[in-house]
């Protein structure tokens, strides 16, 4: 009778402790609440997006129990490194100077960069005609980057802190064009403020891989890349991307 009620005391501790271990399972994620579609914080206050959405769902499937925090762009990997959240997803691309930093997962979309413009301005994007013309980018992005390395000695490159002050001065006539994501480009035109401009030529760059980043050697991102096969399998990823976009950005 005593080995019977030590079993099932064992049995009972450890059904305790894995049930307290889910329940304690809380995690913080990261966002910059300033690049909609992706991440934003709506009337109401609340942060949301196609970033903070696939967030929640991946904390669905790790049953963690998650709070969005929301940084400013410029100090987000700093702000992840000081852990102030335990993932950050805010359509990062991957780059080799980012992962000297942090860790990323697998790619959980593929994003391009492209020109946008007045429909009235006769806007080429090749090197020439580009010349002399004022080009905004949000500061520490890849839309940045490669202006300057491919274009800081033929146009006057004007660095934002968010995209839309980049897009406030586009629809001020303080600058000629924008380079930014094609998704978030695509989100903007849609807008009142956007309805006058118009995509200029093809996509400079079409294969950015936009990654979900932890501190480095953090055993979450193979937790968070489980996760992520899941809800593509399951077809949650779709039914986000659906909400969105009218294709697929995965």
């Amino acid at each position: 009778m005593q080995n019977y009620k030590k079993i099932l005391l064992a049995a009972a501790a450890t059904l305790a402790f894995g049930t307290s271990a889910v329940a304690a399972d809380k995690l913080k994620l990261g966002t910059e609440g300033a690049y909609p579609p992706f991440n934003l914080i709506d009337a109401s206050g609340k942060v949301t997006g196609f970033d903070v959405e696939i967030g929640q769902a991946l904390c669905a499937k790790m049953q963690a129990e998650c709070e969005v925090v929301t940084s400013d762009w410029d100090g987000i990997i700093p702000a992840l490194n000081a852990k102030k959240f335990d993932f950050l997803i805010a359509s990062m691309s991957i780059t080799e100077e980012r992962q000297a930093a942090v860790d990323f997962t697998e790619p959980y979309y593929t994003n391009k960069l492209q020109f946008i413009a007045p429909k009235s301005a006769d806007f080429k994007t090749d090197a020439g005609s580009l010349k002399g013309k004022v080009i905004g980018a949000q500061r520490a992005t890849i839309a940045g980057t490669w202006l300057e390395d491919n274009l800081d000695k033929v146009v006057d490159i004007k660095l934002y802190d968010t995209q839309e002050n980049a897009y406030l001065d586009l629809a001020s006539g303080r600058l000629d064009g924008v380079l930014a994501d094609t998704f978030v480009n695509w989100e903007w035109l849609k807008s009142d403020a956007g309805k006058d401009f118009e995509f200029k030529g093809d996509p400079v760059f079409d294969n950015d891989k936009i990654g979900i980043a932890v501190r480095k050697g953090d055993p979450l991102r193979e937790k968070l890349n489980t996760a992520l096969q899941a809800i593509i399998e399951d077809g949650t990823y779709k039914q986000i991307n659906d909400k969105y976009f009218p294709f697929s950005i995965y």
